[in-house]
This record gives C-alpha cells, sequence and structure tokens, in this order.
C-alpha cells in the first residue's frame, strides 16, 4: 500500500493451471498417479481450510481446473476468489442468485440458488473425476451417452466397468488400482444429489488418505446437463422429490 494506492502481488505459479494438464494430449504434459493424486489432496485441503478451519467460513463457488494453479513442483493452490462468499456460522445455507460455472454446479444450487459449502464438495467431485479420466466434464464430440463425464461414470460404475474410464496413459505409466478406485468412491460420494449426504472436506481427506474405512455405498448422482437446449437437465422424479424435501 502507497498512498492511495493498492497492489496485490500473487505468488509466480511456474505450471500455470491445472486445465493446460489434464484436457489435451500433450505428451510432455502428462501427470503421473502420484503428482496428481498430489494435486486432489492439496485441494481438498485447501477446501478443508477455508470451509471448517479458516475463522471466517468461505465458499469459493467456482471449483474447477483452470482455478487449480500449480508451482514448479506441482504443488497446488487454489485461485480466484472472485466470486467466494463469506458464510455465517449460524446459517445452513445463503439464498442466493448463481454465480459459477455450468458443469461443476450442485444442484440444489443451480435449480434453487441454495448456497453451502457443499457446492464447493459437489465441484470437487467432477474435478476429481477430470483428473482421473483426464478429460472435460462436458465434451459434445463424444457419443451422447460419454458426453457429460459424471452421467457417464456412474454408468460404468453400476456395471463393475469404471476402471475403463481411466485415463490411459495412466494405464502405460502404472498406478495401484486400489488407490484410484478409492478416488472414484470419493467423487461420487461428492456428487450425491442431497448436500446433507455430501461429506464434509475433512472426512474426504481422511477417505483419500485412507485414515478412515469407506463406509458410505454411494447413491445415483443428480446431473445438471448442458447438452439440453434448457439449461439445465430435469431430474429423475427420485431426484425431484429428494430435492422438494431438502431445508
Amino acid at each position: 500500500m502507497d498512498g492511495p494506492q493498492r497492489i496485490l502481488v500473487y505468488e509466480y505459479m511456474k505450471n500455470r493451471s491445472l486445465d493446460l494438464f489434464i484436457y489435451g494430449n500433450n505428451a510432455d504434459r502428462f501427470l503421473n498417479w502420484s503428482t496428481r493424486f498430489q494435486i486432489v489432496l492439496g485441494v481438498a485441503r485447501g477446501l478443508q481450510y477455508l470451509h471448517e478451519d479458516s475463522h471466517l467460513r468461505i465458499v469459493h463457488r467456482d471449483i474447477k481446473a483452470s482455478n487449480i494453479l500449480l508451482d514448479d513442483k506441482f504443488h497446488p493452490k487454489i485461485g480466484d476468489f472472485g466470486l467466494a462468499r463469506f458464510f455465517p456460522e449460524d446459517q445452513a445455507y445463503l439464498s442466493t442468485q448463481f454465480a459459477g460455472t455450468l458443469g461443476y454446479t450442485a444442484p440444489e444450487y443451480a435449480l434453487r440458488g441454495e448456497l453451502s459449502e457443499k457446492a464447493d464438495i459437489y465441484s470437487f467431485g467432477v474435478l476429481l473425476l477430470e483428473i482421473i479420466c483426464c478429460r472435460k466434464n462436458t465434451d459434445l464430440t463424444l457419443s451422447l451417452e460419454m458426453q457429460y463425464l459424471p452421467e457417464y461414470a456412474w454408468k460404468l460404475y453400476e456395471n463393475s466397468k469404471i476402471m475403463e474410464l481411466v485415463d490411459p496413459k495412466l494405464k502405460e505409466e502404472g498406478f495401484v488400482e486400489k488407490d484410484v478406485m478409492q478416488a472414484f468412491h470419493v467423487a461420487f460420494l461428492c456428487l450425491q444429489p442431497l448436500a446433507n449426504l455430501r461429506p464434509p472436506m475433512s472426512e474426504i481427506v481422511a477417505l483419500l488418505t485412507f485414515k478412515i474405512d469407506m463406509v458410505t455405498t454411494p447413491m445415483r448422482p443428480a446431473f445438471l446437463d448442458r447438452r439440453r437446449k434448457t439449461d439445465f437437465q430435469t431430474p429423475s422424479p427420485e431426484v425431484i422429490s429428494m430435492l422438494s424435501h431438502l431445508p
């Protein structure tokens, strides 16, 4: 600060943002599983701080690959807090106008404007799938059933074929299947249709690091779909019923 002048200085992030590494086929930008997991865990711990450990409870509202910055050792930093909201401790959610990025948006927030930290957790689930599979959450160049990643991933999961979705380069490099399968389970827990079914970030960190056992079986996620002429896919009758009973 110098009188009325204000300059905000950011740390230089040599590797720019995560989207440059997980979208596309650039061979020299391949991230092995160890590095990807480091990024996943770093983002999860960052959100845990914002939601649970900071003296101010903060909801980011725009968790996505382009907002995850990477330093020279691929340690992640959550960036772009332009949409972030401080959250009163005595409120379960805020009623607010939608802001964020479609494809990463929790259903209760996109459809009814009910914002809580569980919206960030839903976005984290989509991001986690993208990191494992190395593709965008929506890709209209693919066949219809494959276009929306969470929906297609759930279909494969139900048919015990989820490992088919893992980035082929990861398969060539080698990884521990148990670790990747755990990450898929965590992603689906983050994508649960009811906000109160999504675990808090502290529990997500514990699940990712195997500090607690996976005891909850995820149910079918709620999907928001950009492929249709309307902004949002109409949820199934079951999801509509569940959403109508949210507090």
